[in-house]
């Protein structure tokens, strides 16, 4: 007998679908909540003692690095992150990593892009032989540059701009060379830095404080300044005390080391000079710059290098040159030069000044001063420009690579006599976090004022998080820092308040040119291309900071030498913060887990599920071995 079914089939079957669909949707519901229960259980927070151990890993236990002297364990991380559990990249196992060996102990100061047999081969006329002249690709070294077999660390900032240890920089030809001059001294294992120069052996703090009664330099109208020709950079460290920041530059030349001693005494510098191209830094950039005795012939070329410093001289800036050939007619015995040698040097430096339409402000004593004009109108209308040509450039911020031109920079226009061309910037320290009259004239495309306020609170984010997974920043670990792709300076404004000084960097070929706006806020930085090496020599800078830049780089050149040469500026226990995706990051850390690095992968400070990571490393302590002539 056939079943009986009461009331439409059709209807059933309608039922027993909702009913299914009831019971899927939730399921759903309740799958999705216990996933974001258990992710949200999972995140991981590193706590500051979580990650102690792991911000001095070293090599294996039984491997010690000296701090100062005082011989200290270092030991490996035992702290693992769970990573796992939140991505679904790869990690294959079977992969061997490939191992990058110490190179010869001759490579131990090697400066890639100013290497003194390359030089050779070059133009010594304008110093061409001194320039930045980067290997090719087949010279390109794939080992691992070896710290000296003594190497300690360096002295916490601010005893390292007194002190550094000998075998860090083990070169004696200074404090014989420039004894008399107080420049530096060997006292033991010691060097000691006087704080002494060419022309100003009573010390840079008298010298400054004779500056200082000339132009205004204690009450924020003048943070960044440039020292040509530095020495070993007692000027720039010295200015520190007066809040004022200075990017000092010399070559790779007799006088050994000059750069690496102001770096080993925590005083930012980098190798460079005035030859045939272009300084590394944007027009209208620094509110001072310093020629001591640096032997550089501004008068020579048409005036050629007078009108470079005058590209990156900001509207209102001065410049300060001492020693000859000013006041020859009272120094003129003690220089070995005679008086008609002297006086044409002088009238030959203070003609193209005119032409430049600086201001003579004061001449006292061995120090002279002039000032950059803060615009062009008067100048337009008394004809003095049309003595030295408008430079036909379109763009006086390009920088990288760029020849020289005998010219005068235009300035950006004004409507009055009294604006200040391309807009007048707040005094330190209002500047650092003012908006930036490059983004407030809207001539930064793609910077807005909205964006700009929203960076730094990004940043301001961002290094509290860095303070709680690395070592703290206000102990004095860290000193120098560079940011390997700045963007606004942002990392560095919110860095302000611990003992460092930060490097900003700008990618040469960046879509977005921004570092006169680093600039502007009272930071320092240079462009760079890294598929080169960068102008500094090993060991040089406590932390690097890279946001984004291996993306930029991923398909422009081999990520590994960018890599090595992180290793060969990084200090031995020195540390490296990368922000990128997932992908780049474990790429990267195949790679540095060959280079003697530890290293963790983390998540980002808003959680788990922002696809942008983080990568802590730690290049661990090891040096290399003494060869016979060494021991």
């Amino acid at each position: 007998m056939a079943k009986e079914y009461s009331g439409s089939p059709r209807h059933h079957r309608l039922e027993a679908k909702k009913n299914r669909l009831t019971w899927i949707l939730g399921v759903s519901v309740l799958c999705t909540l216990f996933y974001v229960l258990g992710a949200w259980q999972r995140t991981y927070t590193p706590t500051t003692t979580q990650f102690n151990a792991y911000s001095r890993v070293g090599c294996d236990s039984n491997v010690t690095a000296s701090n100062n002297g005082n011989a200290a364990a270092v030991h490996p991380v035992s702290t693992r992150l769970d990573f796992a559990s939140h991505h679904q990249v790869v990690l294959h196992g079977s992969k061997a990593v490939t191992q990058f060996s110490p190179c010869d102990m001759s490579f131990s100061e090697y400066t890639p892009c100013q290497d003194k047999a390359r030089g050779r081969k070059f133009d010594r006329n304008m110093l061409k032989y001194r320039e930045r002249h980067c290997p090719t690709k087949k010279e390109l070294l794939l080992c691992l540059i070896p710290a000296p077999p003594q190497y300690k660390t360096p002295f916490k900032w601010p005893k390292s701009r007194d002190y550094a240890w000998y075998s860090n920089i083990p070169h004696r030809e200074l404090s014989i060379e420039k004894a008399i001059q107080n420049w530096i001294q060997v006292e033991g294992d010691l060097f000691r830095f006087p704080g002494g120069g060419t022309m100003f052996p009573r010390g840079a703090d008298a010298y400054i404080d004779d500056i200082s009664e000339l132009i205004p330099l204690a009450d924020g109208t003048i943070r960044t300044a440039v020292d040509t020709g530095c020495g070993v950079a007692s000027f720039g460290a010295y200015l520190f005390n007066r809040n004022i920041l200075t990017m000092s530059f010399a070559p790779r030349d007799t006088h050994e080391a000059q750069v690496q001693f102001a770096l080993e005494r925590g005083v930012p510098a980098m190798i460079g000079i005035m030859g045939s191209q272009r300084l590394p830094y944007p027009s209208r950039a620094f509110d001072l710059a310093h020629c001591s005795r640096c032997l550089i012939p501004w008068q020579k070329y048409d005036g050629l290098y007078l009108a470079e410093l005058n590209r990156i001289l900001r509207p209102g800036g001065y410049w300060v040159l001492s020693g000859p050939p000013i006041h020859w007619k009272k120094f003129w015995r003690g220089w070995e030069r005679t008086q008609e040698d002297l006086k044409q040097e002088q009238d030959a430096i203070e003609d193209v000044a005119k032409r430049l339409c600086w201001k003579k402000v004061i001449e006292k004593n061995n120090l002279l001063v002039w000032q950059k004009p803060i615009n062009h109108i008067e100048c337009t209308e008394s004809k003095v420009l049309k003595t030295l040509n408008i430079c036909k450039s379109d763009d006086p911020d390009t920088a990288w690579y760029r020849n020289l031109e005998a010219c005068v920079t235009p300035l950006p226009e004004v409507s009055s006599s009294d604006d200040v061309a391309g807009g007048a910037v707040e005094k330190w320290p209002e500047r650092a976090y003012s908006v930036p009259p490059r983004i407030s004239s809207g001539s930064t495309p793609g910077v807005t004022t909205e964006k700009f306020k929203e960076d730094n609170k990004i940043w301001k984010e961002r290094v509290a998080h860095y303070k709680r997974i690395i070592s703290p920043l206000s102990t004095g670990r860290y000193r120098n820092i560079m940011d390997m792709n700045a963007h606004l300076g942002g990392f560095a404004a919110a860095m302000l308040n611990y003992p460092v000084w930060v490097m900003n960097v700008v990618p040469a070929d960046s879509d977005h040119n921004t570092l006169g706006v680093i600039y502007e806020r009272g930071f320092i930085g240079t462009y760079q291309d890294w598929c080169e090496a960068f102008s500094t020599y090993p060991r040089t800078y406590d932390l690097i900071h890279g946001s984004g830049l291996f993306t930029i780089y991923q398909d422009r050149c081999d990520i590994t030498y960018i890599l090595l040469e992180i290793d060969r500026i990084l200090r031995p226990e020195g540390t490296v913060i990368f922000r990128d995706t997932v992908e780049l990051l474990v790429k990267i850390k195949s790679i540095t887990d060959g280079m003697r690095w530890k290293s963790q992968i983390m998540d980002h400070e808003s959680g788990p599920f922002n696809p942008e990571k983080i990568l802590v490393a730690v290049k661990t302590y090891w040096t290399g071995e003494a060869t016979p002539k060494q021991t």
